[in-house]
């Protein structure tokens, strides 16, 4: 047996022998209080225990600046322990992080025959740091101080604090070891078990001829310089009290000694086995331990250094095994999660734990898989690895250490960047150019974007300025280091090409690049953070400066006279046809610049409308444009480029600069066919005076669309102003008019109408109309959902110490707050009230309303409408009167017996359709049969020719789109033929395919499993799996099939294109830079707007992360809108919630929509549903300006929100890790979705309803998450349970105070981590395997507590964003079941993006979450097809109308 130091307290005598030693050093008021206590000690007023801490205490302050002597020969040896020179107190002598000292050399060099390691020798040990290896050593040769000697009885601090003050609830941390720093009373916590007797000493064992090199008649004796080295076997590391202890958790660095015994073996002899080797004991103190490059690319070789020797380990002792096996883990781990990273770079988290959950260890260690945990335990270490490789990595390669992965991996396990640790990952950087196997590069990503000449030079010619100018200014300002971590600290190395070119080491300094080897990783994270994803919900409201719109004009002196006579005459106005400013002669229709008062704005540019003069002098009436550095485009317009806008004003001619020239660029006849052609970026050449103009622009929601078309009569146009006659359109729909009075001589009080129009729209008696929720109430108040608090007062703190973290009665996925859909009554009269002349006030439009009630507007409540039909209304005789402003638009609401075809068939047949069946009677709580005004007034007008084409008398077709959807004309809608690139498993092209617009014939989908999910849901289409890139190069280039053999879509096929390009590359950072933007340049999305500039499609849709509207500045939406329009699209963008449209989801998503021209561009569609407010911020800043889009009924819905209840509570019960792929329903549907998404078709087999098998410490977790909304981590309860595996899982402790937090209500701590205390982190802190995962409270005061993980889903909330890859701690962690211990299945998430029952989805259970994860939702992608469908109507009539005035005349003229 080692000689094991005891823990019980020293002799008296031993400690005054000491004291009297150091007595003499002390001041005179010290050797007072020191007298004191020893008296207060042996009259047992003070115990031992408490004179010893004392003492310490007195001693370290007296002490501390004070070198010491030896002054006792006890454990001298020349080692060190306990405090250095000018160290702080001895409480915070562990906590100080101690040089890591590198030494040089390779143990294993590269060019070496196997089996040989290369020698070190000591003259070297300051020379550059090792290719292959890197030690972390102790602090040596430093002197024992006096302090140390009492190391040996130091109580811990807070145990000393609670014995000096007897607080009564405060609880104190148990013990640990000074030394190994584990806890005394761990089961875990073993003792080496001594060495056989036959073991030698370090010095001896060295000696032993079993391991000498050379037979002793050879004179190669080795220099006295290098240490030998040798490996061993069998081996166990202990500290001196002889605990078993890891060698990697920073106890080395921290100058604890630690030892080993082993048996040693000669270094060329590879076999574990113990024979042949020499038994050895308590080798050491280590001063450090290596690694050196992945042996045959598996295993690790990992070293100690003695004063001795080197030593190569092989195979631990049985009982060191299991510690020794969380070192190679964590090798291991490292060595996975870097080759990942480096093939995808997108990664995320999820992404990561999926790789690690699915490698299998190598055969030969000690581990049999991996788990989340594994890779939290190790996360520090992992990522000092991942700075190592970035750190020997090119300068212009982005490094791993930003990836979405690896940031989301630093915050949850807090790991500390910027510790300047350098493993193996430089050897194998310089090995990967020596021997190219070992790293390989992804082969597969996306080649070099394949672009139009038009699309190559918008992006080109705007770059080359803007980056010019970018780098120029960001120089000197940029802080390029965050200052703190040990990496920013170090000096700058001297030898890298950067420093080589710094002045202070002789370069020229131009080139202002930081060291190398200084890289800071913190500034690099947070760049990346800066610029990534807003949090779906809680999105802040965006302070938007005002914009001032007045244009501040100068006068200039101009001689002024009329031309000819007037053409006109008006009251006192006497209108003219030309005019002659200063020698130039200006007609009506001619355009002129105004210059402003501020010369740094640019001169403002109008057309004259008309010219007259009247009392005020010499007018002409101005209709603006806009210069294209106004619009949304900013400094990416066409600087030559103008749009028309809605705005105008009457002037002075003396504001007129001179005239200029501004033409109208139609597109040109054969537009489609023009894409992809070489064309000059210049539409005109620049003379200063010359513009063009292409759109009339909408200001508010950034549309371009084709200029309105006027036809001008002969009497008005020298005076016609179409911004004029459309202001007073607008004007005129948004004031209700009431027509064709009923005459009611009668009525007094007011006089009755027929009809009345509102927003472009009719309404007559009989039409059912939407409300805004507060325009009435109901008479009954259901028993609605009361706002409770969901926290619980009484909670025990010591089961549940977590719980406090919940102080926000926000719970996510919430559906507390969403509002009431509108409100649906039929229009009974439609009236004024009259003046007291007897005259109507027609500013007035009143309408006197029936009240439907909805299902959970009657005394059932909430509970009716989750069987209802969520179009079903009940009939009921309560009156309302209301203005006619309020009104929000039209809908059909009809008496499901009188209907020609089933409640089904009608309701699908268009949007805004209800029905009622019955009549609720609030008074009696009863539902009777509709009365019979309430059936017939429904047909008032209609004749009874009931079905389809109902006609609705003198509406306005334009404005029936429900009813022109339905009409039985001609008006068939094509399909139009459609290519969906990036298309994943087919969720855009499925909606659209539901509104029966498009036929998708052509998908690009290059990740097989979601190609092949495509191909079984479309049959009919061609799938290409390979590069957009390849594809499209192929097509330019003449080409009528790929290499497979599949047909190409040609010029002139695709008529509609639609797709989600990845934003890989350039997302993170808020400008470009010359790389990012070269990442960009040649990103997905400029190869999508080439597909789109050489097919030339009828419609195009963008859609994409909310966060692509304000990537860059907003500088990627600009350069695309720039494309767009210089190709001749009209376009538009917006932000869209899918929650809004049918799912029971929070998504938002940015969508452009662009169209050719001829057709009409969409709008985007109002919402159906409504949804929790604080999801649906939808406004987007660009230049300091708020654009909306052009929603006008804001966050209300006509149908009720859809809940995860509606979404999926008819899905059979299933456990963690269900993987039967095929099972029954076991049920009918419950709820209306729930109908809608199983499909009409007989479908009795459910698929897909399979989820994730979690590691069982996960699943421990689960089943302890209780079943309350908003529940998650914080409500496990501190317990050990025993695991489906049969391990027992640990107690979390708390050890530490949190000085945020403070202490429980019970004095308990809550803290688990010196960090709490505002130090630095210690590794020796980290606990596993317990119920409450260590990694949470460690870093919840930063990051929002971590709300939501492990987070349950609320039967009546939604669901966050659907993911990849559902995970309890991924960055979204609701993903447990509302009430089953598990994660959410594959058909669940397929539910909450809307795909039917009948989808299917290929590969296995991660590829299918993948799937549904990255899809559109299908209901959102049918509620924009919808609105293109509207679109293609309009035009289909406006040709039809056109066709009939043509056939018209001929007929005439025949």
């Amino acid at each position: 047996m080692p000689s094991r130091t005891s823990l019980s307290l020293p002799k008296d005598d031993h400690v005054k022998e000491k004291l009297k030693l150091v007595q003499n050093f002390l001041h005179v008021d010290a050797q007072d209080q020191l007298t004191s206590l020893e008296e207060k000690m042996k009259s047992s007023e003070i115990s031992m225990e408490v004179y010893i801490s004392k003492v310490k205490a007195l001693l370290g302050k007296e002490l501390h600046l004070e070198n010491g002597s030896h002054v006792d020969g006890v454990e001298q040896n020349g080692k060190t322990n306990g405090l250095t020179n000018g160290s702080h107190k001895l409480e915070e002598a562990e906590d100080v992080s101690m040089d890591v000292l590198e030494e040089e050399e390779a143990v294993k060099s590269p060019t070496a025959p196997k089996g040989k390691v290369g020698r070190r020798s000591k003259a070297n040990s300051d020379a550059k740091k090792s290719p292959v290896s890197t030690r972390v050593t102790r602090n040596s040769g430093k002197q024992q101080s006096i302090m140390s000697m009492f190391s040996k009885v130091a109580a811990p601090e807070e145990s000393k604090s609670a014995i000096i003050k007897p607080v009564a609830a405060a609880k104190t941390p148990p013990p640990k070891c000074q030394d190994c720093r584990q806890y005394l009373d761990d089961s875990d916590l073993k003792f080496f078990q001594g060495d056989p007797d036959n073991a030698l000493d370090e010095p001896e064992m060295l000696t032993d001829e079993r391991l000498s090199l050379f037979d002793s008649n050879e004179d190669g004796f080795e220099s006295y310089e290098d240490l030998p080295q040798h490996k061993i076997t069998n081996f166990s590391v202990y500290d001196k009290h002889g605990h078993l202890c890891p060698f990697d958790s920073g106890l080395i660095e921290k100058n604890v000694e630690l030892y080993f015994s082993s048996v040693v073996k000669p270094i060329y002899d590879d076999n574990p086995c113990l024979d042949g080797g020499v038994p050895a004991k308590k080798l050491g103190p280590i001063n450090a331990w290596w690694i050196t490059g992945f042996d045959g690319g598996e295993k690790a070789l990992i070293g100690f250094t003695t004063a001795f020797a080197d030593y190569i380990l092989m195979q631990p002792s049985e009982e060191y095994a299991p510690i020794f096996a969380l070192m190679q883990e964590k090798i291991y781990m490292s060595k996975i999660v870097v080759e990942f990273l480096q093939k995808n770079r997108e990664a995320t988290y999820e992404d990561l734990l999926n790789k690690i959950e699915t490698t299998v260890p190598p055969a030969g260690l000690n581990f049999n898989c991996f788990t989340e945990d594994t890779l939290l335990r190790h996360a520090q270490f992992v990522v000092e690895q991942v700075e190592s490789y970035d750190e020997a990595g090119d300068s212009d390669e982005q490094p791993i250490i930003v990836t979405p992965c690896m940031r989301d991996l630093i915050k949850l396990a807090g790991v500390t960047l910027g510790k300047s640790m350098l493993l193996y990952w430089r050897a194998a950087r310089r090995q990967a150019i020596r021997h190219p196997t070992k790293i390989e590069k992804d082969s597969k990503g996306p080649t070099k974007a394949t672009t139009t000449k038009l699309v190559y030079q918008i992006f080109d010619t705007f770059f080359s300025d803007q980056i010019e100018q970018n780098d120029k200014e960001s120089t000197g300002v940029k802080r390029q280091r965050c200052g703190v971590c040990e990496v920013c600290q170090s000096p700058d190395c001297g030898k890298c090409a950067a420093c080589k070119d710094m002045i202070k080491f002789g370069g020229s300094g131009k080139s202002k690049q930081a060291c190398k080897q200084r890289r800071c990783p913190n500034l690099a994270v947070k760049e990346a953070e800066d610029d990534e994803n807003i949090e779906e919900e809680d999105v802040p409201v965006e302070k938007v400066k005002k914009v001032s719109h007045a244009k501040r004009k100068k006068q200039t002196q101009c001689n002024i006279t009329w031309i000819g006579e007037p053409v006109q005459t008006e009251g006192k106005r006497q209108y003219y046809s030309k005019v002659c400013v200063n020698d130039e002669v200006l007609e009506v229709g001619d355009c002129v610049s105004v210059s402003s008062e501020d010369p740094s704005i640019p001169l403002y540019l109008a057309r004259i409308t008309s010219l007259w003069e009247d009392s005020h002098g010499k007018m002409f009436h101005a209709h603006w444009f806009l210069r294209g550095i106004h619009t949304v485009l900013g400094e990416c317009s066409d600087p030559l480029e103008l749009v028309i806008v809605d705005e105008c004003e009457d002037m002075q001619l003396n504001y007129v600069q001179g005239q200029v020239n501004v033409t109208y660029k139609a597109p040109s006849n054969n537009w489609f066919m023009e894409g992809g052609l070489d064309v000059d970026l210049k539409v005109i050449e620049d003379d200063g005076k010359s513009f063009f103009y292409q759109f009339w622009y909408d200001t508010d929601f950034a549309r371009f669309e084709m200029p309105p078309k006027t036809s001008l009569s002969d009497d008005c146009k020298f005076k016609f102003c179409g911004s004029c006659v459309r202001t007073n359109e607008r004007k005129e729909q948004e004031q209700p008019r009431a027509f064709e009075s009923i005459t009611d001589e009668d009525d007094d009080s007011k006089v009755l109408y027929a009809l009345a129009c509102f927003k472009g729209e009719q309404f007559k008696v009989g039409d059912s109309v939407y409300l805004p929720p507060d325009a009435f109430s109901f008479s009954v108040k259901p028993a609605s959902p009361v706002k409770r608090s969901h926290r619980k007062d009484d909670v025990d703190e010591d089961l549940y110490p977590e719980y406090y973290r919940k102080s926000s009665d926000y719970i996510k996925g919430s559906n507390l707050d969403a509002p009431d859909p509108f409100r649906i009554g039929r229009i009974k009269e439609i009236f004024c009230h009259r003046r007291s002349n007897g005259k109507p006030d027609t500013s007035e439009v009143k309408l006197r309303l029936y009240k439907f009630y909805r299902p959970e507007n009657t005394h059932k409540g909430v509970k009716a409408s989750y069987h209802a039909d969520i179009n079903q209304l009940y009939w009921s005789d309560e009156e309302v009167t209301v203005d006619m402003i309020e009104v929000l638009g039209r809908c059909q609401v009809e008496y499901g017996e009188d209907l020609n075809e089933s409640v089904q068939e009608y309701s699908n047949g268009g949007l805004d359709r209800f029905y009622f069946l019955e009549a609720y009677n609030a008074k009696t709580k009863s539902f009777e049969d509709p009365p019979n005004h309430a059936r017939s007034a429904v047909h008032k007008g209609k004749g009874k020719g009931k079905g389809k084409g109902k006609g609705k008398g003198k509406a306005l077709a334009a404005q029936e789109p429900q009813d022109a959807q339905n009409e039985p004309q001609t008006l068939k809608v094509p399909k139009y033929r459609t290519l969906d690139v990036f298309s994943g498993c087919g969720g855009l092209s499925e909606g659209f395919h539901q509104t029966g617009i498009s036929e998708t014939l052509w998908a690009i989908e290059m990740w097989e499993p979601a190609a092949q999910a495509f191909r079984l849901n479309n049959p009919g289409s061609t799938v290409f799996t390979e590069d957009c890139n390849v594809l499209l190069k192929l097509v330019m280039s003449g080409e009528k099939t790929n290499s497979l053999g599949q047909k190409l879509p040609q010029k002139g096929d695709v008529e509609m294109l639609c797709g989600g390009p990845p934003c890989q590359g350039f997302s993170g950072m808020n400008r470009f830079n010359s790389r990012t933007y070269s990442a960009f340049k040649n990103s997905l999305v400029v190869s999508y707007l080439s597909y789109c500039d050489y097919y030339r499609p009828k419609f195009f849709l963008l859609e994409n992360v909310r966060n692509f509207v304000s990537f860059k500045s907003s500088m990627v939406l600009k350069l695309t809108l720039r494309c767009l329009v210089r190709m001749g699209y009209q376009c538009t963008f917006g932000v869209l919630q899918a929650g809004q449209y049918g799912v029971a989801q929070t998504r938002r998503r940015a969508i452009i929509l662009a169209a050719a021209p001829g057709e009409e561009l969409p709008r985007y569609p109002e919402p159906l549903h409504v949804f929790a407010p604080r999801a649906c911020s939808l406004s987007v800043v660009v230049d300091d300006k708020k654009y909306v889009s052009n929603v006008t009924r804001g966050n209300g819905g006509i149908y009720r929100t859809i809940t995860v209840r509606d979404t999926m509570s008819d899905l059979p019960e299933i456990r963690n890790g269900a993987s039967a792929l095929e099972i029954s329903y076991n049920g009918e549907p419950q709820s209306w979705f729930q109908r809608q998404i199983r499909g009409t078709q007989y479908q009795p087999i459910l698929r897909d309803h399979i989820c994730k098998d979690m590691s069982a410490l996960v699943e421990g977790r689960m089943r302890h998450i209780p079943l309350a909304p908003g529940s998650d981590w914080r409500d496990l309860p501190n317990i050990e349970i025993r695991l489906r595996d049969g391990t027992l899982t640990k107690k979390l402790r708390y050890t530490h105070s949190d000085k945020k937090n403070g202490r429980s209500g019970t004095g308990a701590l809550r803290g688990v981590c010196t960090c709490a205390g505002g130090k630095p982190c210690d590794p020796a802190d980290r606990q596993f395997n317990t119920l409450i995962p260590w990694c949470l409270p460690h870093t919840g005061n930063r990051h929002n507590h971590w709300a939501g993980l492990y987070g349950r889903l609320e039967w009546d909330g939604f669901f966050s964003t659907t993911v990849t890859n559902p995970e309890p701690m991924g960055k979204q962690g609701r993903v447990l079941h509302a009430e089953q211990h598990r994660v959410v299945s594959v058909r669940e998430c397929a539910r909450s993006q809307g795909f039917p029952d009948t989808y299917r989805f290929f590969g296995n259970i991660l590829d299918k979450h993948r799937q549904v994860g990255n899809a559109v939702p299908p209901p959102l992608s049918r509620a924009i097809g919808l609105e293109i469908k509207k679109c293609i109507m309009e035009r289909m009539k406006e040709e039809q109308a056109t066709e009939n005035i043509k056939q018209e005349k001929m007929d005439v003229s025949d």
